[in-house]
């Protein structure tokens, strides 16, 4: 089982904790992650974009001059696709980007994130994490004194007044982001420079992983 150092919020190592191989000890599967944050991406995409086809186009409704005699070209309508102001071929249309990707194969990106965070040392394990009110300034506090100014924080979701109190401080330090376990993601572990985890948060995230 890998060990990680336990810190309190002034940055001062109060003890060790051993990590569960199932989660944070798996192979490191860089495509299986890659497959993930794609998914992931794909989903957030709004595929609201559209063009008009030369049937949606306005105006073209008359032939712009008689089929024979004229030493043009024969033209149907000013609204065909090779025309200024016509119809769009094979343009975008509203759509669905997003795709799926199996329970089994997200829960081991997911996996996959967190072993290699704790490989490259940027994992960092929290005795506890608590905030009585909103101050960013607090939050911005612990943060640098674990040397993380940047991160992700997750939060072990038991205490709903110390979670959305820690949510606040945190919602204008750029670069970081604050999510429960089973809000989890592999884009967002690896789309920040370290993960922060109070100790309360190891048990539920072997919950949720851990099926």
């Amino acid at each position: 089982m890998p060990k990680v150092p336990v810190m309190n919020v002034e940055g001062q190592q109060v003890g060790e904790v051993e990590l569960p191989d199932a989660i944070f000890g798996v192979e490191v599967n860089e495509a299986l992650i890659h497959q993930a944050v794609l998914s992931h991406l794909a989903k957030r995409r709004r595929g609201t974009h559209s063009t008009k086809t030369r049937g949606e186009v306005s105006g073209g409704g008359r032939k712009p001059w008689r089929q024979k005699g004229t030493g043009r070209a024969r033209q149907g309508s000013t609204r065909a696709p090779h025309w200024k102001g016509g119809g769009i071929v094979f343009g975008p249309k509203p759509r669905d980007y997003g795709f799926d990707l199996p329970i089994r194969m997200r829960r081991q990106a997911l996996r996959s994130a967190l072993s290699g965070k704790v490989r490259d040392d940027e994992l960092v394990v929290v005795e506890d994490l608590r905030l009585t009110e909103p101050k960013t300034k607090n939050m911005a506090r612990i943060l640098e004194n674990l040397g993380t100014p940047r991160a992700l924080v997750v939060l072990p979701g038991d205490d709903e007044a110390v979670d959305r109190a820690i949510r606040l401080s945190a919602r204008n330090l750029p670069g970081v982001g604050v999510l429960r376990p089973q809000d989890l993601n592999v884009y967002d572990v690896v789309g920040h420079p370290r993960v922060v985890l109070p100790k309360a948060t190891l048990a539920r995230i072997e919950e949720v992983l851990g099926k």
